[in-house]
């Protein structure tokens, strides 16, 4: 069957690999990625599938009204996958409102347009992509579920946790038809390098200081990001409406244990030694959740999904990918990407 699919945020680490694995496998359906090309969106991710013809890309930002209904009307949407979003914790804390403007804001507009332009008979899905991060910190042994309350920390996790409440208000309000699921923290290649893992790598090979946060304490589980793309391809198709899905890796790590393994991989493959060494242990963030850890359960349950790959299967494959793309490595940490590359980190 033919479908017309927006993807929004297509360009970023999570949505290129949506995109790829969407334009391969169904070659019937129309993708359109719309993306507002921040930092973290790099149309170098979509390299290998930017000429098929099932595939459109526009540039722009989901909070622009006539933007959003004009690609409605010329591609005759029927099906959104949302994956647009503001996602780093540190810089939530230093501006808020651009995570409002955009995590917020911007998915009430696309729900608004889509409700507006559906009409009555609701012959499409909405379906939205969110975070682990919405249910704040749990203690172990505990896991969170789809019916854990939400308990959002940082101002990232609050624009999350406050577009999922908008999603299902109009799934409970007007019968419009949504999924939601909430994933926990994901590794794996095109991920820009403020984030943990491609931080790491990127430090070590270059023998730069490797940051961790108070005493890397911090636990979260990992998900490879393609086994992610594969839980959003079966949840798209086969996902109950109005229905929420964790998705995890079963992958539960300390912060400073998941360093030592890329710094022992990372040894092993440029044969050195001792890159543990590069560990520096930084002044924690503030309101740094302690545990995040993900019961996915339901998914493999009721749709059959599980991980196709543990962390260290998952980390193999992710170093090779960044020593093997050295050159897109080198630009997103370089030149008009070098404002946004702090040496920092989220997790």
């Amino acid at each position: 069957m033919k479908k017309h699919i927006l993807i929004t945020g297509g360009a970023g680490f999570i949505g290129s690999h949506v995109v790829r694995r969407f334009i391969l496998k169904y070659p019937q359906y129309q993708v359109i990625n719309l993306d507002k090309l921040t930092y973290a969106g790099n149309l170098e991710n979509l390299k290998d599938i930017e000429s098929s013809d099932n595939y459109h890309f526009v540039k722009g930002d989901i909070g622009d009204a006539e933007l959003v209904r004009d690609i409605f009307d010329r591609y005759s949407i029927r099906y959104v996958i949302h994956l647009a979003a503001e996602s780093h914790v540190d810089r939530s804390i230093t501006d808020p409102l651009a995570f409002i403007k955009a995590n917020v804001l911007g998915t009430v507009n696309l729900l608004n347009t889509a409700l507006d332009k559906w009409g009555p008979s609701f012959n499409g899905l909405f379906y939205h992509i969110s975070t682990d991060e919405v249910y704040g910190s749990i203690k172990a042994p505990g896991l969170f579920t789809e019916d854990t309350s939400y308990d959002p920390k940082s101002p990232y996790s609050a624009s999350k946790a406050s577009s999922d409440h908008f999603v299902r208000a109009y799934h409970n309000t007007y019968k419009f038809p949504v999924v939601i699921s909430n994933c926990s923290n994901n590794y794996g290649p095109f991920q820009f390098p403020e984030k943990l893992v491609p931080l790491c790598i990127n430090n070590i090979k270059n023998q730069l200081p490797i940051p961790v946060y108070g005493q890397g304490e911090n636990v979260r589980d990992w998900l490879f990001v393609e086994d992610h793309a594969a839980a959003i391809d079966l949840i798209f198709h086969k996902g109950v409406v109005g229905e929420t899905y964790n998705i995890g890796g079963n992958n539960q790590w300390k912060n400073l244990d998941l360093v030592k393994l890329i710094c022992r991989v990372m040894d092993k493959k440029l044969r050195r030694s001792n890159s543990d060494k590069l560990v520096k242990f930084v002044t924690d963030r503030p309101g740094h959740d302690a545990r995040y850890a993900i019961d996915a359960g339901k998914i493999y349950r009721e749709l059959g999904w599980q991980p196709s790959v543990d962390l260290e299967q998952g980390m193999e494959k992710t170093i090779d990918w960044y020593l093997n793309n050295e050159d897109w490595l080198n630009h997103v940490t370089s030149g008009e990407y070098q404002q946004y590359y702090r040496g920092q980190y989220q997790s």
